[in-house]
């Protein structure tokens, strides 16, 4: 049996719908945990607005993501074509796509399902739980998937 690191791919796409929220959030995590040793990036079915949510949740691990910009997988296959070990998505939207792309491009393709917190109504402390909450499933996820540290100040 290969050890924990032999198996881990060196280069991994997150998908999510908008690439706003979701995506974003698991590549800076990952990029945190990792950094050169795993190449990220993200993308969505369709591209979207980064999310303010996101970020705010994000920078308080310390980790920043204002400057990220959404974009989707026909724009990402056009500017960097689509090279990567393995695409998790996280949407069942993204799962879709990330399957035809898998199947065209011999990539692997795990599915993650995460919550979507931009549907979470009630005041901004309401809403921002439901972001933690994302982040730090995104986290677990990461961790149990590829190993590693906790990011930012946890």
């Amino acid at each position: 049996m290969p050890s924990e690191r032999a198996a881990r791919p060196s280069s991994v796409l997150f998908a999510c719908n908008m690439n706003a929220v979701r995506s974003p959030m698991a590549e800076a995590l990952l990029r945190q945990m990792f950094g050169a040793g795993i190449s990220t990036a993200s993308v969505g079915v369709d591209s979207g607005d980064l999310d303010p949510f996101a970020v705010a949740v994000m920078d308080e691990i310390g980790i920043d993501i204002a400057k990220h910009r959404p974009i989707g997988f026909e724009d990402y296959e056009d500017l960097e074509g689509l090279n990567f070990d393995l695409i998790v998505t996280l949407t069942p939207a993204a799962h879709h796509k990330g399957l035809e792309v898998g199947a065209r491009t011999g990539t692997a393709v795990e599915y993650w399902p995460m919550p979507d917190p931009t549907g979470v109504e009630g005041n901004r402390e309401q809403r921002l739980d439901a972001y933690r909450a994302l982040r730090d499933q995104l986290i677990a996820n990461i961790r149990a998937r590829f190993g590693g540290e906790t990011p930012g100040n946890e």
